[in-house]
């Protein structure tokens, strides 16, 4: 995205009114070091190699086997006279017994180094292993900010979707399968070594993976740039990203294959995912980890269908962050007032969910009022509710779950 005049004033304006209100502070920018590009799987060895590889444990899943990038990854890694374990036995919101039993495997076969290669749920695995390996314990213990204070594995990680960001973020998100939550582990050594970004790697998604990974990095980058965390070293990839999503988004749907759209939603998830890791996120974010904990549901399927009604939640009480992404997308209303703005990006929102095929609301994909507050109380005490930039009674938020059914 090139900035353009209109966007650039409405950043500057926003920036005023913000240090009106914020005191100064030291910033702290954290990020891996990036590998992307075309091709760029063939780095994915020199990175292990870097980093002091012999045993790597390469995490993936089925999928990933199947569509052969596992294959060409590990060929690549023996290659270098690297000795590989694959360990692909997780599933979607990977569970804590998942990855106590990739830990076990981890250990059992010696290893070193922790490759990812797949989507946001093959990551967090990954990241989890290395917590057990470094630390020891259940994956449960971790929960919360940087509770896990020894060392783990140098990671490095291969995204084959668009948009979790997990492959440059600090966040691990794993399943508690005992409470049917989603836990979330937050700490500056999660934040992999390297991430190897290749484009063609998103050519295999499922339609509706790539739908619902291009829809999280939306989310990211909107709660990014409203969250009480953000900063001048964030708010410009937050919006690059908002604005890459959905100007290309919908377009990798109708044309799987388009190199130029696969690589803007690559460098998309990727701003994104630098902007939340580093400013963290909001109440959507907070609900979502608690439905898909729940229902064991795709997490960006549910941002899909939540992220509007937390913007209109949020700029009840401020819209004014919201007309440098009303600008930024070219909607009219930025040139109205605030509060115009802020509901023509909730319905731009929407209008982009719907066009990929994400339900209208949350009853479409099982969520009942029986449900409403356990979720409201488990959202609550979310950790990303703490920057999320509108605070919430439990009412507030049993309405808002109820407003988006």
């Amino acid at each position: 995205m090139i900035e353009t005049a209109a966007t650039g004033r409405a950043l500057a304006d926003l920036h005023s009114h913000r240090s009106s209100i914020e005191p100064p502070r030291v910033l702290k920018f954290h990020a891996p070091e990036i590998v992307f590009g075309q091709d760029s799987l063939g780095e994915v060895a020199h990175a292990a190699l870097r980093l002091g590889a012999r045993r790597p444990m390469v995490v993936s899943d089925g999928g990933l086997i199947e569509a052969g990038w596992v294959a060409q990854s590990t060929l690549l890694l023996e290659e270098q006279g690297l000795v590989p374990t694959v360990w692909s036995s997780l599933t979607p919101n990977p569970k804590d017994v998942e990855i106590e039993a990739g830990h076990s495997v981890y250990q059992e076969s010696a290893c070193d180094v922790l490759v990812a290669i797949g989507g946001g749920s093959v990551m967090d695995a990954a990241k989890g292993i290395a917590i057990l390996a470094g630390n020891g314990g259940s994956i449960l213990d971790y929960e919360g900010v940087d509770q896990a204070t020894r060392p783990i594995p140098p990671l490095v990680m291969v995204p084959t979707t668009s948009g979790t960001g997990a492959d440059v973020s600090q966040f691990c998100i794993v399943t508690d399968t005992t409470r049917s939550t989603k836990i979330t582990i937050l700490g500056r050594a999660l934040v992999p070594d390297i991430t190897v970004i290749d484009p063609r790697l998103l050519t295999t998604m499922p339609e509706w993976l790539n739908a619902a990974t291009g829809l999280d990095a939306l989310t990211h980058g909107i709660e990014a740039f409203v969250s009480l965390g953000h900063n001048q070293l964030t708010d410009h990839h937050a919006l690059r990203a908002v604005t890459m999503v959905t100007t290309h988004l919908a377009h990798t749907m109708d044309e799987p294959s388009d190199m130029s759209a696969r690589t803007s939603m690559a460098q998309a998830a990727l701003e994104a995912g630098l902007a939340f890791t580093n400013a963290i996120l909001g109440a959507t974010h907070a609900m979502s980890h608690q439905v898909g904990g729940l229902l064991d549901l795709p997490h960006g399927v549910i941002n899909g269908v939540l992220l509007p009604h937390v913007i209109r939640f949020n700029a009840a009480q401020d819209p004014v962050p919201y007309v440098a992404v009303a600008t930024s997308l070219g909607l009219d209303e930025a040139r109205g007032s605030a509060e115009e703005a802020a509901l023509a990006v909730a319905e731009r929102v929407e209008q982009l969910a719907r066009q990929v095929g994400v339900p209208k609301g949350l009853r479409d994909i099982g969520v009942s009022d029986a449900d409403i507050d356990v979720l409201a109380t488990n959202a609550l005490r979310d950790a990303c509710m703490s920057t999320n930039p509108r605070s919430a009674t439990h009412r507030e938020m049993a309405d808002l779950f109820r407003i988006a059914l």
